[in-house]
């Protein structure tokens, strides 16, 4: 039986993926299929987007709408962080859920399966890959816990404590590599397995995209997933192996950093109380929840946001009421019991950093030069998707949309389980041996527009969507005014 390994490189982006920076995985993608419209969900950051591979659920339908965000039904008016100790309060107070769809650990125990995570990234991406440890037969491996967490000392007994954090987070990810090559792969064997490697992205949040600290990071993080694969390859496990590679978002270069929460309470929007608003910040884009909800104070907000210049495309929920000048939230699958009532992208450009990558965009936080994401730059709404194994094609790149949704029903289509065909994303059939040429497989693209009169000036904002099926992928979203 066929197993799966997943690498994710978090912040990877598709033009990284050439012999002079990641010369392991650039041969790989050149004997596999390289993806070349691969799609993350939005906002574009990290802890939404593992919840959305896991579930192949949009954020509306996983209940995770941001890295910062608001759980109403447990502080309507706290700005909640998706971390650990938060995830695990969360869970105290909805007896043991914290997603609102299931996640492949619990989808493959169900059937006698089992999938391992072993992450060095945040605790919140660690911890959405198996929130439910009860329901599942599998495990999450984490430098601060472990899932279920009688495993924490039992790793540490054995691997030793995890080294300390540093640029690039070497040290870390080389033991995470041998945490899954000498435990899970060679003993637990599981169905499903995934490393998470911070690298890139944590020394692309400090010196930029492509900088000399963010070229070392790929190299070391190629340089052990080079080593993962020839110890499957040494170990005749190779030609049974499924490999999927991926990322999470991709990459902007900080512009301006706009103080968002100051900004909105100095327009007269308290934290609480009549016109409360709780302000959310995701690094390139920002939510707003009402509190209490209110479609009035949600309309007000609306008309001050398309007055600022750093504002880009925004979108608003059906609970906050029809807001002219906005598009609906559903448009990026973020409508939902815990979404927002409205989801802000700063506004973006193609400028090029000091390196020569494009894409600027204004950011609720981090520094001028440095790198972030959260935002509809079409500079992060490309991330990277690379597969090969025994179920792919070989030396294929396709133009077809996929997107980080569609991880969890491809996974179940390759161990011929069922459950795919309930989620928001698909299988990517046209990759697999026996699907369908990709030249054969319907796409359809959409812009939707929308435009309202300001103070004598009008904004008009402008979303790009592609769809397969039923399946919708965020391509691109921004503003302007005149």
């Amino acid at each position: 039986m066929t197993q799966v390994f997943i690498m994710v490189f978090d912040g990877l982006q598709p033009s990284q993926v050439v012999p002079e920076l990641m010369p392991r995985l650039s041969a790989f993608a050149d004997s596999g299929v390289r993806f070349q419209k691969h799609h993350p969900v939005f906002p574009t950051v990290t802890r939404i987007n593992a919840a959305s591979m896991v579930t192949g659920r949009y954020p509306g339908g996983h209940g995770l709408a941001g890295n910062t965000m608001v759980v109403r039904e447990m502080d309507p008016g706290e700005q909640f962080p998706v971390l650990e100790p938060g995830l695990r309060r969360l869970a105290a107070h909805n007896d043991g859920r914290v997603l609102l769809s299931p996640p492949l650990a619990e989808i493959l125990a169900h059937y006698g399966k089992q999938y391992v995570a072993v992450g060095v990234g945040t605790s919140g991406n660690a911890f959405v890959h198996n929130p439910h440890p009860e329901f599942s037969n599998g495990a999450t491996i984490h430098p601060e816990f472990c899932l279920p967490d009688d495993l924490h000392p039992e790793i540490i007994e054995r691997f030793g404590v995890w080294p300390d954090e540093e640029y690039p987070n070497s040290a870390r990810v080389r033991h995470a590599g041998k945490i899954i090559t000498d435990y899970v792969l060679s003993e637990r064997q599981p169905d499903v397995t995934l490393l998470w490697s911070s690298e890139p992205d944590k020394s692309q949040h400090r010196d930029g995209v492509n900088s000399d600290l963010g070229k070392r990071a790929l190299a070391m993080a190629d340089a052990e997933f080079g080593r993962i694969l020839d110890w499957l390859a040494e170990n005749g496990r190779l030609e049974d192996t499924d490999v999927i590679v991926l990322s999470d978002h991709g990459y902007s270069t900080i512009s301006e950093v706009i103080p968002i929460e100051a900004m909105v309470r100095d327009a007269g929007f308290p934290a609480s109380g009549d016109n409360g608003v709780v302000v959310a910040p995701n690094g390139g884009s920002v939510i707003f929840y009402t509190t209490p909800p209110n479609e009035t104070t949600a309309d007000r907000l609306a008309r001050w946001l398309m007055t600022q210049p750093w504002c880009g495309a925004l979108l608003s929920s059906e609970a906050a009421g029809s807001i002219a000048g906005t598009l609906p939230l559903e448009l990026a699958g973020g409508d939902g019991e815990r979404g927002p009532d409205l989801a802000m992208s700063f506004a973006w450009n193609h400028d090029e950093n000091e390196q020569g990558v494009p894409g600027h965009a204004f950011s609720a936080g981090g520094a001028p030069g440095a790198g972030q994401h959260g935002s509809m730059s079409p500079h992060e709404l490309r991330n990277t998707l690379i597969a090969g194994g025994p179920s792919f094609k070989s030396g294929l790149s396709s133009e077809v949309p996929t997107g980080n949704v569609d991880l969890a029903p491809t996974v179940l289509a390759l161990l011929e389980l069922p459950g795919g065909e309930q989620m928001d994303g698909r299988e990517i059939s046209e990759a697999i041996v026996g699907g369908p040429s990709p030249h054969q497989v319907e796409v359809s693209v959409e812009h939707h527009t929308m435009r309202r009169t300001v103070f004598k000036r009008t904004y008009r904002q402008i979303v790009r969507t592609s769809r397969v099926g039923d399946t919708v992928y965020l391509d691109d979203g921004d503003a302007r005014r005149d």
